[in-house]
């Protein structure tokens, strides 16, 4: 089973439409304010596969491939959970085929 993080800058009611999944926050966990490097590695020590997150910039500034997370990355007009909604089918399509260290954009078009 894959198990899905949520970012601190993605909604935690969006949790709900993963329900297929273990899905945890940051916040839940309580790693609040830790940097990306930082979760990446408790990510990985918790046996946490996908990273779901709105920092776009996240590809730039971490090796993703060498932390063998897989990140989704979701780019709507803002992170508010309306705005984020529309995003999830293809979220699920991604979950099922992503791979560790692979980035996908889930983009609102």
């Amino acid at each position: 089973m894959r198990l899905p993080w949520l970012d601190e800058c993605v909604p935690r009611p969006l949790r709900r439409e993963l329900t297929d999944y273990e899905v945890r926050t940051v916040v839940e966990m309580g790693w609040s304010g830790k940097k990306n490097g930082e979760l990446l590695q408790l990510m990985m020590q918790q046996n946490f596969t996908i990273l779901l997150t709105t920092d776009q910039n996240l590809r730039y500034q971490q090796n993703l491939q060498q932390a063998g997370v897989a990140v989704i990355v979701l780019v709507a007009s803002s992170n508010r959970l309306p705005d984020l909604l529309p995003l999830i089918p293809s979220v699920h399509s991604a979950v099922v085929a992503i791979a560790p260290g692979v980035v996908v954009e889930i983009a609102d078009c």
